[in-house]
């Protein structure tokens, strides 16, 4: 079984992507492959953050009962 990536460890991923990919120094191939390997990542972001909104907003109580609320970013 794989190890789940935490959501740190993913963005660190991104960051190295883009300074790779901004540095110009890989050809046309290793670029596309690179990008391919950042969406991927970026998708992985943003449900591991849709998931944990979703937490957040169960977790939140008004008035003694659980309330969905607005999430301020």
């Amino acid at each position: 079984m794989a190890k789940e990536l935490k959501f740190e460890e993913m963005m660190k991923g991104l960051e190295n992507i883009i300074d790779e990919l901004e540095s110009g120094e890989m050809g046309l191939e290793g670029s596309l492959k690179r990008y391919e390997e950042g969406v991927k990542l970026l998708r992985l972001c943003r449900k591991r953050l849709d998931e944990t909104k979703r937490k957040v907003e169960l977790l939140l109580k008004k008035n003694g009962k659980f309330a969905l609320e607005q999430f301020k970013e």
